[in-house]
């Protein structure tokens, strides 16, 4: 499925960041032997302070490491990402768990979803008992115009890719606040800054807000989200400010 065109991914803050961490990987993997971040930063052009903010992610992350003497080196997670096999279960175990350390910080279940052979997958999420995860009422795949995480996978596309998931989803009224008009849907996709969190304000099920941010990574389609009961719709814009700071782990383990 062809992304949308209009809106480039790599202008939203996440997939800047990761392009600069592959860099810094890119750089420390060819050394080898190991490098100071004075020489990764006369190297990779880029100014301390992202510097330090991203070697922080990484050694946090697992994927460097430093040596008795200050230097980085490759981490242990990403040698397991690199090497073929096991990758698929690192991978898997990995993404676990990164979405269960942003569950913890931003206080809500979140959500790792994709958009694969024309249809809306939940591939992994986290929630437990202080962050519960929203009742699948209505299977995600039928439901991506009413929901978070279907209207962020849906405005990746371009539009024959939207009318094209439409036509085979009827577009339900699943609560009183669901959008049901086609015209009015793809109008607010196609007017959605890709900056801007998508949310969803009980149009997918009463009592539950939930908002959604891209992840794309090469041609894959994906987007990271988070639910939160409705009695806590004020922490809403919050939270969805702490999971777009926390999605570059997310998108890095993707892009690896």
């Amino acid at each position: 499925m062809a992304l949308k065109h209009e809106q480039d991914a790599s202008s939203y803050q996440p997939h800047r960041s990761v392009r600069r961490a592959l860099r810094i990987l890119e750089t420390v993997a060819l050394r080898g032997v190991g490098i100071t971040d004075t020489e990764l930063g006369r190297v990779t052009g880029l100014p301390a302070e992202q510097l330090t903010a991203l070697l922080r992610m990484l050694r946090r992350e697992g994927y460097v490491q430093q040596t008795a003497d200050g230097a980085y080196v490759t981490g242990a997670a990403l040698d397991r990402l690199t090497v073929a096999e096991g990758r698929e279960d690192a991978l898997t175990a990995k993404l676990q768990h990164t979405l269960d350390e942003l569950r913890d910080s931003v206080g809500a279940a979140v959500y790792l979803s994709r958009y694969i052979d024309g249809e809306v997958r939940v591939t992994q999420y986290a929630a437990g008992p202080e962050a519960p995860a929203v009742n699948e009422w209505v299977d995600f795949r039928v439901s991506a115009h009413a929901s978070a995480v279907g209207k962020s996978l849906l405005g990746q596309l371009d539009l024959n890719g939207r009318r094209d998931h439409l036509s085979r989803h009827k577009m339900a009224r699943l609560t009183s606040r669901t959008i049901t008009n086609e015209k009015v849907l793809l109008s607010r996709l196609a007017a959605q800054p890709p900056t801007v969190p998508v949310l969803d304000l009980q149009e997918y099920a009463v009592g539950t807000v939930c908002a959604a941010v891209p992840i794309t990574a090469g041609s894959a389609v994906g987007c990271l989200a988070l639910s939160l009961p409705v009695e806590h719709a004020h922490r809403l814009h919050r939270a969805a400010d702490q999971l777009n700071k926390g999605a570059a782990p997310v998108l890095l383990s993707l892009a690896i």
